[in-house]
């Protein structure tokens, strides 16, 4: 048994951790440029950079939800909080390609580690309320992206280093290192989380289900975000303020998801999100100005319980995955954000080139380019509609979580 001070501890260490998940992302945006140009890199080297963060992500939830029955959550999250170290200090004396290549790695891998161990971590530790907490663990997720974002503005308005603006993330790093030492964790029932039971629950119709919509629902939120600039550079709003926007908004949703969750149930949650996810982009598609923050808006309230309503569903309606579910799942959705990023940008090409058939203009071209590209980034949230839909019907059929969690067996 696990007192509230305990709790209360290790649920505030997770949070910073994913703070610092978050900052890295945030801030590796803010100084990509930088890097460039110091170690006179192409865009094509300063990808293959950017992949590794998405690289080591799933490699480590993959990793870690296996490990996490036998290791515990202590030891993925100090293996987070090690990578993390590692990682950031070799970023800040990277030489060139390979050195950065090597560091962006071990952040990736912590940063998937942090999810694999946290999220079954806070999962056990609330088993009445799962939906509810994961989704204000992953408050901190967009409020980090916006931590990071205004630190690297700042830096970079006063001139400072980018050595230094990574260096600002080990702060944080070294604090949730306290927080890790000082907290009690629970020791769970190890016949219960059994890795070879959740494994073998992985293949249940439901779960497999639940895979495809973390797919879709990561692409829609990370896959439209990514691409911010390039599809709304010429829009005539600033593209970093409309992501500002977003996440701030996204973090202030998810702190107060539980009593949304619990009038509309997680899966209702996740259908009406949907629909608004959609209406929001088409608006995006074809709004300019000032109207264009509206959508973004709309975007952002659609988006916002996405990611750890779904996680929560997992948890839910298949226990029996227990943390391999979980990690599997957070890595599958990273994953299928990485597939879709070279579809998403051979859409912005071809747009382009469609685009300069009828205009001149390079401002016009990417205007058009951006709309007909978010066009199709809504058949994600309008596929979802459906699926959510059937899911909802499934739930209901079923009538409780227990009896859901049945069809694991399946």
């Amino acid at each position: 048994m696990i007192n509230q001070v305990d709790k209360v501890r290790i649920f505030n260490l997770c949070c910073v951790s994913l703070i610092v998940t978050a900052m890295t992302f945030a801030i590796r945006a803010g100084i990509l440029g930088d890097l460039g140009q110091e170690f006179g890199l192409t865009g094509e080297e300063l990808g293959w950079i950017n992949a590794m963060a998405f690289l080591g992500f799933p490699v480590a939830t993959i990793v870690g939800g296996a490990l996490y029955n036998l290791l515990g959550a202590k030891k993925l999250i100090t293996l987070a909080f090690s990578c993390h170290l590692l990682g950031l200090i070799l970023t800040i004396t990277a030489g060139g390609f390979w050195g950065l290549l090597i560091s962006t790695f071990c952040i990736g891998f912590a940063n998937g580690s942090v999810e694999a161990g946290c999220n079954p971590l806070i999962a056990d530790l609330h088993p009445e309320n799962k939906t509810t907490m994961l989704n204000k663990f992953h408050v901190w997720f967009p409020g980090g992206i916006v931590i990071g974002a205004l630190i690297s503005n700042l830096m970079t308005s006063f001139g400072l280093a980018w050595q230094l603006q990574v260096a600002i993330i080990i702060i944080p790093t070294l604090i949730y290192g306290v927080l890790l030492l000082k907290s009690t964790f629970p020791q769970f029932d190890t016949q219960k989380h059994s890795t070879i039971n959740n494994i073998k629950s992985l293949f249940s119709p439901l779960y497999l289900l639940f895979l495809l919509c973390i797919s879709l629902t990561a692409t829609t939120e990370l896959g439209t975000q990514q691409w911010i600039e390039s599809i709304l550079g010429a829009s005539g709003a600033s593209p970093m303020l409309i992501l500002a926007l977003i996440t701030g908004l996204m973090a202030v949703g998810r702190f107060y998801a539980g009593a949304l969750v619990h009038r509309l149930s997680p899966v209702g949650t996740l259908f009406f999100s949907a629909i608004i996810a959609a209406i929001g982009i088409y608006s995006m598609s074809i709004a300019t100005g000032n109207m264009v923050y509206l959508a973004a808006i709309l975007f952002a309230i659609g988006v916002t319980y996405f990611w750890p309503t779904v996680l929560g569903c997992v948890a839910e309606y298949t226990p029996k995955t227990g943390a391999m579910g979980l990690s599997v799942a957070g890595g599958m959705g990273m994953f299928a954000v990485s597939m879709w990023n070279p579809v998403i940008g051979g859409w912005i090409d071809s747009a382009k080139e469609h685009a300069a058939l009828t205009e001149t203009s390079a401002e016009k071209i990417d205007l058009i380019a951006g709309q007909i590209v978010l066009g199709n980034l809504v058949i994600f949230p309008c596929s979802l509609i459906i699926i959510f839909a059937l899911l909802a019907f499934i739930i209901r059929k079923v009538h409780s979580p227990a009896k859901v969690s049945a069809i694991d067996a399946v």
